[in-house]
């Protein structure tokens, strides 16, 4: 019996020290940082910041690898398939990791199988706005304009949170507008500024810029308060009640990533995060940083969210393609 045990604490104490190891030999190399959306974008702009710091903490270079296409499936897929051995990452938001499921009959790749949460970095708010050729300075002038005129105004869907966000306002102000799909927010927004559409939800990461000029004019936030950046901009929730809607962002690793490894990497984001420096500079952009405590947390709110998501999409009747 003493031997039996002498010999489970041995493996013990070999699992340990291999494990503790792995930490301290991660990483040797550079790391990659997938993110499922163009450069120029607010989860790009996102992602090139952390980057950084996190580089600085690793010791190694932090290579932000943008892979858009097909509304996050591309990179989601990409990294899904990659090694588990922390060298390929995942800066995602809500549009992979929430969305999707709800939005397509099918998908190649599963949100919680196929992941390993390692953690939240915060929320990007997002905003309403129109061309000016609108008439409509209010968003309760713009859901009277549109309710008068059915199917003359279309918006820009680049992204899970435009489109959900869009289609709710239009489910619970019981309007018609059409909705034009692109493949990128700045592509989204240079054609709100030429007039190709007129309503466009925008992130205030790559679309503060046009926000804050005469060439579109900003009528709702999504966020539940209003924000300093966008002074004088309302929630959209003061206006169509029962709005409800969060985009957030976190990075991931492929399944089966190691938990020394998921531990080093969540613990040297942390740090990255509470930097007050970053902190201000994401600020500019309308980001929030709002970590999660640990990956445990994380995966337990992706969970929330995924239902959460679906409940938003189901009510506002959007059909899964």
């Amino acid at each position: 019996m003493q031997m039996l045990l002498r010999g489970a604490l041995a493996a013990c104490v070999l699992a340990l020290s291999a494990t503790t190891a792995l930490a301290q030999a991660y990483p040797s190399t550079p790391v990659t940082l997938v993110v499922p959306f163009a450069a120029g974008s607010g989860t790009d702009s996102v992602a090139r910041a952390v980057a950084a710091g996190l580089a600085e903490r690793l010791k190694q270079p932090v290579i932000v690898d943008n892979k858009p296409g097909a509304n996050a499936q591309v990179a989601a897929q990409f990294v899904a398939k990659a090694k588990p051995d922390g060298y390929t990452l995942f800066m995602t938001t809500n549009t992979s990791h929430s969305a999707n499921p709800a939005l397509y009959k099918s998908l190649k790749y599963d949100p919680i199988k196929d992941f390993t949460p390692v953690a939240r970095v915060g929320e990007l708010p997002f905003a309403l706005a129109v061309h000016p050729a609108v008439p409509a300075r209010t968003l309760a002038e713009l859901l009277d304009y549109a309710r008068a005129n059915p199917g003359k105004l279309s918006y820009a869907t680049p992204n899970s949170t435009s489109l959900v966000a869009m289609e709710s306002i239009k489910h619970i102000a019981k309007i018609d507008v059409l909705g034009v799909p692109y493949k990128s927010s700045p592509q989204a927004m240079t054609d709100l500024v030429g007039g190709q559409v007129q309503v466009y939800v925008a992130d205030l990461g790559s679309g503060m810029g046009m926000l804050k000029t005469d060439r579109v004019r900003a009528l709702g936030i999504t966020t539940a308060e209003p924000t300093p950046l966008l002074p004088g901009v309302p929630p959209i929730g003061k206006t169509v009640k029962g709005f409800d809607l969060t985009s957030w962002n976190g990075i991931f690793g492929p399944a089966g990533l190691p938990p020394a490894v998921v531990q080093r990497l969540n613990t040297e984001l942390q740090a990255v995060l509470a930097d007050k420096a970053l902190q201000d500079k994401l600020a500019l952009i309308g980001f929030q940083v709002w970590p999660s405590k640990t990956p445990e947390e994380f995966a337990q709110y992706v969970g929330q969210q995924l239902t959460h998501w679906r409940t938003l999409i189901q009510q506002a009747g959007i059909q899964p393609e």
